[in-house]
């Protein structure tokens, strides 16, 4: 056993070799995973971001910072001016961060941005390509719930039957490069246009699970979610995909409720309350799966 002190994080901080001056620390609040720090040097501010991968969660920092480094040059994030294993440094945006009302109240905005970044990014990305299919994420939640005695356990054949029946609903779209974690809190406005950030989940997708992500997170109604389709695509969207789009909301929240059991037996985010976090997306899971069932009807995959 090591006699040597543990190093505090703001010794960690202070230790890496990217700043000019005398720096300023302060936690960022509002991470689930992982922890974020704002310094402030000589030359202005900074974003320290701590992470280690999560194989439970498919998350890879390596390949996080490829797609950070390539979502700057594609224009959409701020720039990363350091990286070492475990840490990432990038540029600090004078900007707000988004609320589940700011998304609604800006969905068009939104969809454009999220448009330009399906279109642009994997133009920009390197390295081995990183499949995001949220039915096999959702089916690998499975397993990994279960190996873990998980509280949950005994719901997981429902969530499957559930996760099988909105995977048949899904209209074929042309793969693209996505974000794959779209929280309102990931999107930032400066006042003259928006940005993304924390890319832990991005890889080559479908677009319907960002659009999905991006309007159930933010809770829009279901003329607010068609608002939002016809920014995306430039017209009225079929029927076919205002069905695609109601099962993937709801697969958008059942991944989140499933994200967060396999946090509660693996991770400890500070300030983070996973149990809490798991019922508020099963509760919202319900409310979407309603509507979807009324609108719809419940089909057997």
């Amino acid at each position: 056993m090591s006699l040597l002190p543990e190093t505090s994080t703001e010794d960690r901080i202070a230790a890496l070799p990217c700043w000019n001056g005398q720096i300023e620390i302060a936690p960022l609040k509002g991470g689930l995973s992982n922890e974020s720090y704002l310094v402030r040097d000589s030359e202005g501010g900074h974003v320290v971001r701590f992470g280690k991968d999560y194989p439970f969660h498919h998350v890879s920092r390596e390949r996080e910072l490829m797609t950070a480094r390539a979502a700057f040059e594609a224009g959409f994030a701020p720039r990363i001016e350091y990286a070492e294993p475990g840490i990432m440094v990038s540029a600090f945006l004078t900007a707000t961060t988004l609320t589940a009302t700011d998304v609604a109240d800006q969905r068009c905005r939104v969809a454009q941005l999220l448009g330009r970044f399906h279109r642009e990014m994997a133009g920009h990305v390197s390295g081995p390509g990183f499949i995001f299919w949220p039915f096999h994420v959702i089916r690998d939640y499975a397993r990994t719930l279960e190996a873990g005695a998980s509280r949950m356990t005994g719901e997981i054949p429902t969530y499957l039957a559930l996760a099988a029946e909105l995977e048949a609903a899904q209209s074929a779209l042309p793969i693209i490069f996505a974000h794959n974690d779209l929280l309102p809190s990931n999107i930032l406005d400066d006042g003259q246009r928006l940005w993304l950030i924390d890319f832990e989940y991005a890889g080559f997708s479908t677009a319907m699970f960002d659009l999905a992500g991006a309007t159930s997170n933010a809770a829009l109604t279901p003329d607010q979610s068609d608002d939002f389709l016809v920014a995306y695509f430039g017209a009225e969207p079929s029927p076919q995909i205002r069905r695609s789009l109601a099962s993937m909301q709801c697969a958008s929240l059942l991944r989140e409720a499933m994200w967060s059991m396999v946090s509660e037996l693996y991770l400890d985010a500070p300030g983070a309350d996973y149990v809490g976090y798991t019922q508020e997306n099963l509760t919202r899971l319900q409310e979407a799966l309603d509507h979807y069932h009324t609108v719809y009807g419940k089909h057997a995959p």
